[in-house]
């Protein structure tokens, strides 16, 4: 898997509160990754440093060995689903697919448009308002309306922090499918060691603004890097132990 994204030693301040500090990480092309820590931890603002909303104090962000550290968010070919969705309520969800398309034409054609709202089973529900959709239906749309612009990366905020239930695990397995269908490298922010550990491919923990550890949900799993891992992961897996368990084994039982 070739290098896509390398982030280096990478520092942010507010005020006097240092929230990241000398992060540094390789994520491959076609990986999905979660950025996981309690809140507070700075994983939102390091999705924001990635994406160019905000501004690092020191490091590099390379991309495809390119320094792309002072390129501004709408240069970077980037995009995001937001955690509430970010949809229009005066359009109905064709309308908000296609939005971003307005002012960039040839960027796609209406079949691939249409083999996107296919592949996100959205067919049944492109006229319907916003206000008509399920959350399942809003996180679909969000995600085709971000993918027929044919980013370079794809970042999700708590993607599945609204959603319960068949219908988190049925989003789940389309960020998957996302991923594989289209080697589209994926960067994810969660609270949740749950969806990080079943979603992810690779998982940066971060504890106060550094690094706790970064692997496979396995290498997490069987050999955390420090009693904050083993306690902040372990706690989890004890109290949805039937979920991941079933995955990684009895590892902490």
């Amino acid at each position: 898997m070739s290098r896509l994204l390398k982030l280096q030693h990478i520092r942010k301040q507010f005020d006097e509160k240092i929230v990241l500090e000398d992060i540094s990480l390789e994520i491959g092309t076609g990986e999905i990754v979660s950025l996981l820590g309690p809140s507070g931890s700075g994983k939102t603002t390091l999705l924001g440093i990635i994406l160019g909303l905000t501004d690092m104090d020191q490091g590099k962000i390379l991309f495809h060995d390119t320094d792309i550290s002072r390129v501004p968010m709408n240069k970077r070919g980037f995009n995001i689903v937001f955690q509430d969705y970010a949809l229009f309520p005066n359009l109905n969800a064709y309308d908000n697919i296609v939005y971003g398309l307005r002012n960039k034409k040839g960027m796609i054609s209406k079949e691939e448009v249409q083999e996107t709202i296919d592949f996100l089973e959205l067919g049944p529900h492109v006229k319907k308002r916003i206000s008509e959709l399920s959350g399942g239906q809003k996180q679909r749309v969000a995600l085709a309306r971000t993918l027929v612009t044919k980013p370079k990366i794809l970042l999700l905020d708590e993607p599945l922090s609204a959603l319960d239930g068949v219908i988190k695990e049925s989003i789940k397995q389309r960020i998957q499918s996302i991923a594989r269908e289209f080697k589209l490298t994926t960067i994810i922010v969660t609270h949740d060691p749950e969806e990080a550990l079943t979603l992810s491919d690779k998982i940066l923990i971060i504890n106060q603004g550094k690094i706790a550890q970064y692997g496979t949900p396995q290498d997490i799993i069987h050999q955390p890097a420090d009693a904050f891992v083993e306690q902040f992961i372990i706690r989890q897996l004890r109290i949805k132990r039937q979920n991941i368990y079933q995955l990684f084994g009895e590892a902490h039982a």
